[in-house]
């Protein structure tokens, strides 16, 4: 639901600007406060206190405009959200992969160590150790690709966000 300052909310309660803050300080009318300081009241909460006064008042170019802002400044919360959940889980993937290589290394040295003990299998040792440097190496290489896709395909996301916030201003000020 859209959120709303005491003045608006007054105005579609029917109610006095004065009896919201009551309310709001009291206790009995939830808010939140915005980054600016501003305090908001969920709708549906005006409507669980005081009811509103109009409903017809959806079909007024102000409220819509409010409610699309509002509907927007949600996605983009929502995406902020969705993005920084992304990153949490590369960064634990990440260092999931840094622990397996890690151990994978450990397991080398201790297979190369036994490996190198034993003058006959010297030759089957450089061999090893040659293959695992060509694998690690593929493995680089495979990885700096993969990356590179992921920076185009983000880049592409990024693009087409900034395109449609672009429009969605356009149509914004076509309107006002």
């Amino acid at each position: 639901m859209p959120k709303v300052g005491a003045q608006k909310a007054a105005h579609m309660t029917g109610v006095a600007k004065s009896t919201i803050q009551r309310a709001m300080k009291s206790g009995k009318l939830s808010y939140e406060v915005d980054e600016h300081g501003q305090k908001l009241i969920d709708t549906s909460e005006l409507e669980r206190v005081f009811g509103l006064k109009n409903t017809q008042s959806s079909s007024d170019p102000l409220i819509q405009a409010e409610l699309q802002k509002a509907a927007d400044m949600i996605e983009m919360e929502r995406m902020k959200m969705r993005i920084r959940m992304l990153e949490d889980q590369l960064h634990t993937t990440q260092n999931q992969l840094d622990d397996a290589k890690v151990q994978r290394d450990q397991w080398q040295k201790q297979a190369q160590q036994v490996l190198l003990t034993s003058q006959a299998s010297q030759k089957a040792a450089d061999e090893l150790k040659q293959e695992l440097k060509d694998r690690e190496q593929r493995e680089r290489m495979a990885r700096q690709k993969q990356m590179e896709l992921r920076m185009k395909k983000l880049q592409a996301q990024n693009q087409n966000s900034q395109e449609e916030a672009q429009s969605f201003w356009e149509r914004l000020f076509k309107r006002a």
